[in-house]
């Protein structure tokens, strides 16, 4: 052997322990660089924060229903954008890219969701005039309840929680606008046009919780949902009104809405099963059309406020209104316009809406 081959493994080892030295040189160079407080390192916690809301609101039909927490999410969902002023301000205070960044996620999730009821998509006339009110059950004065109604203009009211007590106040009120009208149960239609093959609509009120217990079964003796014909010049129209079950904070139960979802399964089958071509359903859902509990309705019904409203069009409650829970959804017509009404001696506030053929 000469001599450059006996060195030449030593050569290569140090060659291999130089390079081993410079790769974690290079790490900790990385690690020091990426710990010294930049400014894509500020405010992490904002950063993190902005994408939970993102993923929240674009993942809000995947949130469980244990304890109501997915319907409770869907029905303030739009209230989740105030959130983003917010963040955006810690971020801007905070100088940091990172969270500004992240908010381009709930900025774009939100403007998908509700961006387009930000503008007027409202046309001017319509065929008929329909407007949905759930008169409240405590409403103090019904007689001025009943004239404001009549005063709307409105070709079609529907009513929800009519007491006994109250009935014949809103029949006497209405009775000179509109000469047809039918009441089932605690749900009434009042018309300008004739009404026929008129019936009540089970949807399972059997079960309703107490305020400190679990649910359990009562039996209900009155009917909140009903189903007449139309008689109009372009043919028949199918209206429902329903009321469907009330939600409840309960301590063991949470945010309970178990009455109200087995309703809206009920009410989503006899709309599957009507085989009418133009169909209106009037009511209090008690829910917002975002919540996922409504998927069987609003598969097959549109909401007149989403394709002709002007904003949110929050109806509930009436002295400061977060939700729109009063509905009015169609199939077959063409929604003209959407709006609320001034408020009534109701918690609700009337919802009304412009339809063409």
């Amino acid at each position: 052997m000469t001599q450059a081959d006996t060195a030449a493994p030593g050569q290569a080892a140090g060659h291999r322990d130089a390079g081993s030295t410079t790769w974690r040189a290079g790490i900790r160079r990385a690690i020091r660089i990426a710990s010294r407080p930049g400014p894509w390192n500020r405010g992490p916690v904002l950063a993190a924060l902005a994408l939970l809301l993102g993923l929240v609101m674009l993942l809000h039909a995947q949130i469980t229903d244990r304890g109501g927490l997915g319907s409770l999410v869907e029905t303030f969902l739009p209230w989740f954008g105030l959130l983003i002023p917010v963040l955006l301000a810690g971020a801007l205070w905070r100088r940091s890219p990172s969270a500004v960044a992240a908010l381009l996620l709930p900025v774009t999730v939100w403007l998908s969701l509700f961006g387009g009821l930000l503008g007027d998509k409202s046309h001017p006339g319509s065929d008929l005039t329909v407007v949905s009110h759930n008169v409240g059950a405590d409403n103090p004065d019904p007689a001025g309840t009943a004239r404001d109604l009549a005063a709307s203009g409105a070709d079609v009211l529907a009513l929800q929680e009519l007491t006994q007590q109250a009935r014949g106040t809103y029949e006497k009120g209405l009775a000179k606008a509109y000469p047809y009208h039918t009441v089932q149960g605690t749900v009434g239609l009042w018309s300008r046009l004739p009404l026929s093959d008129t019936r009540p609509v089970d949807i399972k009120m059997d079960y309703g919780p107490l305020a400190d217990t679990k649910p359990v079964e009562i039996k209900m003796t009155y009917t909140r949902a009903l189903r007449t014909t139309m008689a109009t010049d372009h043919g028949p129209l199918t209206v429902y009104v329903a009321h469907l079950g009330s939600v409840r904070l309960l301590p063991r139960n949470g945010f309970w809405t178990a009455s109200r979802d087995r309703g809206a399964q009920a009410l989503g089958e006899a709309i599957a099963a009507d085989q009418s071509e133009r169909v209106v359903l009037l009511g209090d859902l008690n829910g917002t059309v975002d919540d996922h509990a409504f998927s069987d309705i609003t598969s097959r019904l549109h909401s007149v406020q989403d394709a002709a409203g002007d904003g949110f069009g929050f109806s509930w409650p009436a002295k400061f209104p977060v939700a729109r829970i009063d509905q009015i959804l169609v199939r077959g017509v063409k929604p003209e316009s959407s709006w609320v009404l001034p408020a009534t001696g109701s918690d609700h506030l009337p919802v009304a809406a412009g339809i063409s053929w």
